[in-house]
């Protein structure tokens, strides 16, 4: 048996050469795609949880 889907798309992302090498060096070269993970789903809570302070339902995309 394999390993149930992820569910999960890929998604190239256009980084300036600076965020990259930071990233790289925090996290090392394979740690990257989690970081970006992580870091884009701490920005959506955090926008979401603006928006519901704001009184604005978040809209679709």
């Amino acid at each position: 048996m394999g390993r149930p889907p992820l569910d999960i798309k890929l998604t190239s992302v256009r980084l300036n050469s600076s965020a990259r090498e930071r990233i790289v060096r925090l996290v090392g070269q394979g740690g990257m795609a989690e970081f970006i993970r992580e870091a884009v789903e701490k920005e959506l809570k955090r926008r979401e949880q603006s928006l519901r302070r704001q009184g604005d339902p978040p809209s679709d995309p």
